[in-house]
């Protein structure tokens, strides 16, 4: 069914810096402050202790989802949480250089992350309001293109153009400010872009007050509904476990790249980790997960879960051998980092399709939402706790429990319901 519209505007003018200005702020939020906070100096313990919170938003986002719904309408959330982005991005710049910055950024990124994870649900919300379903089928993978080419910029370009202001000032603090005043100067401005150029669907509006009475019922309906379904407990383990070692991988693969080699690590430069796994690594992860959904359409999940799990954990084995061989080719090391992130690109595919599976059904909207709240709290808590372990373990022995970490997902994967035909293109639906 067509969505009523006031305007005939291309979804070409605004889908792609939509989903850019989605993919930015989670980026940076999740992953580059790994790399700010080791480069100013903070401990390996801290930083996954407490970049590991800033998951929260993520997972308590379906508790606060139907607020968005209930005050003001989707187009006015968008621009408003990306001028308050552009703020925090802003407030992170001009405290980088004072004594206390460490408790001072980390307060302006937890601001950031709920404002990160309210202007997810809104553009989500907006892109099912706003397009018609022949445009949402056909622009699904454009969304999914430009939230990964975010990714790109934030964990690739943004570190390799700190690396470079560094190599010219000496001062990591004085890079960074440069590099967050530069991000929140783009937000600014698209926050201006999508204030005139997003669309005006009448179906656009919020639902009030008045509409909202039986508000709390339906919202506990919701939940229960969810929890009721068939083995909901063998499949929020199966969210929970999934990526329970490569949570723990992420969180130090980018501090063992850049740590001294006197220290365990690789020593390498901010340029060259934003080369190697901020842009190569997350090219071959999305064509791992391209390939992924390809394989699947053709043969459904059932068929591909377990070479899916073999290949989003057996390539952690990489991490093993780089702590021990320490290798200082830029080219092994690259290819390493692309084995493994070919591999969770891939694996990853199964763990995508799975939630939508358990989503099926009344709700599946915010029963998918609820997923994703799993889902990030199955990073979230691994994450934190990441930090600390390695310091305790080294590299070398920290690698090795991360593949030991693996085996309760292959255990709880025998014990999921899934039926032979999910995920093939030519399934009946």
């Amino acid at each position: 069914m067509a969505v009523a519209k006031t305007t005939s505007r291309s979804p070409w003018f605004w889908i792609p810096t939509l989903y850019l200005a989605e993919g930015l702020p989670n980026a940076l939020v999740a992953s580059v402050s790994v790399v700010f906070y080791k480069n100013l100096g903070v401990s390996n313990g801290d930083i996954a202790f407490y970049t590991g919170w800033l998951y929260l938003p993520w997972v308590i986002k379906p508790l606060w989802s139907p607020v968005v719904d209930i005050l003001k309408t989707r187009r006015q959330w968008i621009w408003a949480m990306q001028f308050l982005l552009g703020a925090g991005f802003a407030a992170v710049a001009l405290t980088i250089p004072a004594p206390h910055f460490f408790q001072l950024t980390l307060a302006f990124f937890w601001l950031l992350s709920f404002s990160s994870a309210t202007h997810d649900i809104a553009a989500d919300g907006f892109y099912m309001l706003a397009t018609t379903e022949r445009e949402q089928s056909f622009f699904v993978g454009v969304r999914t293109m430009f939230y990964r080419v975010a990714t790109i910029l934030a964990q690739g370009q943004l570190v390799i153009l700190v690396g470079k202001i560094y190599n010219r000032t000496g001062s990591y603090a004085s890079a960074w400010s440069w590099a967050f005043a530069l991000v929140a100067g783009i937000f600014l401005c698209l926050g201006f872009y999508h204030w005139f150029i997003l669309p005006r669907p009448m179906i656009d509006r919020p639902k009030g007050v008045a509409s909202s009475e039986n508000f709390f019922a339906e919202f506990l309906k919701t939940f229960g509904t969810f929890f009721q379904k068939p083995k909901i407990v063998v499949m929020l383990s199966f969210i929970l476990l999934y990526r329970l070692g490569e949570a723990q991988l992420l969180k130090m693969a980018q501090p063992f790249l850049l740590d001294p080699r006197d220290q365990g690590g690789l020593g390498l430069a901010n340029d060259q980790l934003g080369l190697i796994y901020g842009t190569v690594g997350v090219m071959v992860f999305i064509f791992g997960a391209v390939l992924g959904g390809f394989v699947v359409a053709r043969h459904g999940l059932k068929f591909w879960l377990w070479p899916m799990l073999l290949a989003i954990h057996l390539p952690d084995a990489v991490f093993i051998w780089l702590a021990y061989m320490q290798p200082q080719n830029l080219f092994a090391i690259g290819a390493g980092v692309a084995v493994e992130q070919f591999g969770y690109g891939f694996g990853f595919t199964a763990f995508m399709l799975y939630m939508i599976r358990i989503a099926r059904g009344e709700h599946q909207t915010a029963h998918y939402a609820i997923c994703t709240g799993f889902m990030a709290l199955g990073m979230m808590l691994p994450g934190m706790w990441s930090g600390w372990l390695q310091e305790h373990l080294g590299y070398p022995h920290f690698f090795v429990w991360v593949i030991l970490a693996t085996i309760p997902s292959f255990i709880v994967a025998r014990m999921i319901p899934l039926d032979s035909n999910f995920g093939k293109k030519t399934a009946p639906e």
